[in-house]
């Protein structure tokens, strides 16, 4: 049984990197039993490397209800890409098949740049914080460099000293779900053939939907910086 809010009874669930993986994020949130007071908390990278860009971010916006979305460093790629820099940087790192599910620049819809546009750096609550990849190790958080916030990696989560709150994140892939008590990662690889992971607070709990890939499509993790 999953443990509710002991002041509010509310839970707050978060997803993990999507990538354009459709499918696996459409039989996951069918598994969630979201009470009106209940959050839903998403931690970015809904777009590139995946099948179906287009078809998450049509999903997401037809989501309900108390939803948070958080920028990834995909989406900041992609809106630089839009904005003409950095081009080559989104297309190497997955953003050609983002542009395909659109099927092509010009037919990307005024709601999905909205959306980008809207997209948040960090969440904060009374005992969390969620952004996409971590925060810098000794700095506040109103103070954080966006780029960490979108990029960070071992000087995040390797950092031997205690957060003060909690710090969910995704960005770096991992097989399993890393729980520690201060960091809690749940990128967990789903457009490398791996999970599509939902975390449940307060009481940790995971659900999990798997994503099979054809083994030939199958790419290393450590492979994959971005």
């Amino acid at each position: 049984m999953v443990a509710r809010n002991d002041e509010t009874g509310a839970m707050i669930y978060v997803i993990g990197d999507i990538h354009g993986c459709l499918e696996p994020l459409d039989r996951l949130m069918a598994q969630l039993r979201l009470s009106e007071t209940d959050e839903v908390v998403f931690l970015g990278d809904y777009v590139d490397r995946g099948p179906d860009s287009k078809g998450v971010i049509d999903y997401l916006l037809t989501l309900r209800g108390q939803v948070t979305f958080l920028m990834g460093n995909h989406e900041r790629m992609f809106l630089d890409f839009l904005q003409g820099k950095e081009r080559a940087l989104f297309l190497y790192n997955g953003g050609t098949a983002t542009l395909e599910s659109y099927g092509g620049l010009s037919r990307i819809p005024a709601a999905h740049l909205g959306f980008l546009d809207r997209l948040r750096l960090y969440y904060e609550t009374q005992d969390c914080v969620f952004v996409h990849a971590g925060i810098r190790p000794g700095i506040p958080l109103q103070e954080q460099d966006p780029n960490d916030l979108l990029w960070i990696r071992e000087e995040f989560y390797a950092y031997s000293g205690r957060f003060s709150k909690t710090v969910v994140f995704g960005h770096t892939p991992m097989r399993e779900v890393l729980m520690d008590e201060d960091r809690i990662g749940i990128d967990t690889a789903c457009v490398y053939g791996n999970k599509l992971t939902c975390l449940i607070l307060p009481s940790r709990d995971v659900i999990q939907v798997s994503n099979s890939l054809d083994l030939q499509s199958r790419t290393p993790l450590s492979r994959h910086r971005y």
